[in-house]
């Protein structure tokens, strides 16, 4: 990978200039790509982000526009506070991806990503390389057959990352994904980090667990209950004791 740093007129455009030999503030709109369409979600996934799946006519990516949530998006819908260049939510998880994907953890490959600043604030966007055949956990579970194999595999897939010292700052059914051979891929590491073991670990998997929890209230068709819980967990610990 090689990364580089264009200035615009009101902001920065970090990416790859291995996967892209230019860019322009124009490529992080719908109006830039030969194909666009909105991302779709189910069950409630669609949150606040706006997402959309955008092409070339040869490659796939991924276009995510910041957006705030809870009480304060209500306010401030897509601006943060600006600390500096490489404090910006785009650029600190473009860098983060790519230190996953050295790792060889299963995460989207970063392309670009760019802050428009306006004096103290800045809007924010992210562009990745799509990942083929995944779909949330939340669609993967609907009127679906589960193996207690399964979710020891999710288990131990989750392990991995945190053995890495990755934590998800909001790791739900709908972030993490599933390919077609029932592997995982996480996605939106908005707000994650890189840290010592901790007691974020056991919050992290708490989180995940509430976010199984409301999918099954949501909809009766979801196919999950405590005993697939306990299953991930011991395929999580298994693999912990191997590490």
């Amino acid at each position: 990978m090689s990364d580089t740093v264009e200035k615009t007129k009101t902001g920065a455009i970090l990416y790859d200039t291995a996967i892209l030999n230019h860019i322009s503030d124009e490529q992080f709109h719908a109006r830039g790509w030969r194909e666009s369409r909105p991302v779709q979600g189910n069950l409630r996934s669609a949150g606040r982000g706006q997402t959309l799946f955008v092409s070339d006519g040869s490659n796939e990516f991924v276009l995510r526009h910041f957006v705030r949530g809870g009480l304060v998006g209500r306010l401030v819908r897509d601006v943060y506070v600006w600390t500096g260049e490489e404090r910006t939510r785009p650029f600190m998880e473009w860098r983060l991806l790519y230190k996953m994907r050295a790792l060889g953890l299963p995460v989207p490959q970063p392309v670009a990503a760019r802050y428009r600043r306006a004096g103290t604030f800045y809007s924010a966007d992210l562009l990745t390389l799509r990942v083929p055949g995944i779909e949330p956990l939340s669609q993967r579970l609907k009127g679906r057959e589960v193996s207690p194999l399964f979710w020891s595999k999710l288990g131990a897939g989750l392990q991995r990352f945190h053995q890495h010292g990755i934590c998800h700052a909001d790791l739900n059914a709908y972030n993490v994904q599933i390919d077609a051979e029932d592997e995982l891929c996480l996605l939106d590491f908005d707000r994650g980090s890189m840290r010592a073991p901790g007691a974020w670990q056991a919050k992290n998997l708490a989180r995940l667990h509430r976010s199984l929890r409301k999918i099954r209230g949501l909809d009766p068709a979801i196919n999950w209950n405590e005993g697939f819980w306990q299953q991930l967990l011991d395929g999580y610990f298994q693999a912990s004791r191997s590490a």
